[in-house]
């Protein structure tokens, strides 16, 4: 370890940026030997303190889970993250500039679990059998770090750049759903400026959900009746500017939109 930098000093410094609005070099800049086993434990202390606060644990999201997302941000793996109430979006309200840094947007297939689903051993057919209902949604991601410029171990320390979320108004039974051809339009302003498939995320969503009960269940965690799962982006991030509205149009699950504030 570096001297002077530890999991404590890690944690603060992410939560005081994320509370000051300022952005930050990647950690790994000075903390060099930062492993991905250290990474989740700077995250998982993070969350600690936000539920000692007051905030409550609802889910988790995947973060970098296509192809496309990863080769752009320079990492190699798909990882996960904490959702806590604090970071839902109501349906017409918009994103809070004001508690952000340089939010962007980007559409997501969301599940809400009916029961518990514990790895290791998950696949994607028994992941999905775990499923209540499916969810079209837009995720605001907002990195501490500038430019979005980090390692794998930075990102995920800083929780998958979660920031807020909002889903759409209506559940789907994920019964006769083939989210893998589950097709999106993402709309900024009016136009469409980027569309993909579910094959995006990890070939299918499910799998995805599966690589999330594996990845707790190798840390002693599982995944909990009625958590939401927010499965990866789709498509590559949006920028969410003062005054510009965000949409997703899905085939089945409906519309998703939201103003820049």
């Amino acid at each position: 370890m570096v001297a002077g930098w530890d999991v404590d000093r890690a944690a603060t410094t992410l939560l005081d940026a994320e509370t000051a609005r300022v952005d930050l070099e990647a950690i790994t800049d000075e903390w060099t030997d930062l492993d991905l086993a250290t990474a989740y434990a700077v995250q998982d202390e993070v969350l600690r303190r936000k539920l000692a606060s007051g905030e409550t644990l609802i889910g988790v999201k995947l973060g970098l889970t296509s192809l496309a997302k990863q080769r752009r941000m320079n990492v190699d793996s798909p990882l996960t993250g904490w959702l806590t109430d604090a970071m839902v979006i109501p349906t017409g309200v918009a994103v809070p500039q004001s508690e952000l840094i340089h939010p962007r947007a980007e559409p997501e297939i969301a599940f809400v679990l009916g029961r518990p689903l514990a790895g290791p051993g998950i696949t994607a057919a028994t992941a999905m059998e775990a499923v209540d209902r499916v969810y079209g949604g837009l995720e605001i991601i907002d990195s501490r770090y500038r430019d979005f410029r980090f390692t794998l171990p930075d990102v995920v320390a800083d929780n998958a750049s979660s920031a807020r979320f909002v889903l759409g108004s209506v559940g789907v039974s994920p019964e006769g759903l083939d989210l893998e051809l589950e097709a999106v339009l993402l709309e900024v302003d009016g136009a469409i400026v980027d569309s993909a498939t579910g094959a995006a995320v990890q070939g299918h969503p499910a799998e995805a959900l599966a690589l999330a009960a594996n990845d707790l269940g190798r840390r002693g965690l599982r995944l909990e009746a009625g958590w939401v799962i927010l499965t990866g982006g789709m498509t590559d991030a949006v920028h969410v500017r003062p005054g510009s509205t965000v949409a997703a149009h899905f085939t089945n699950l409906g519309s998703v939109t939201v103003a820049g504030g």
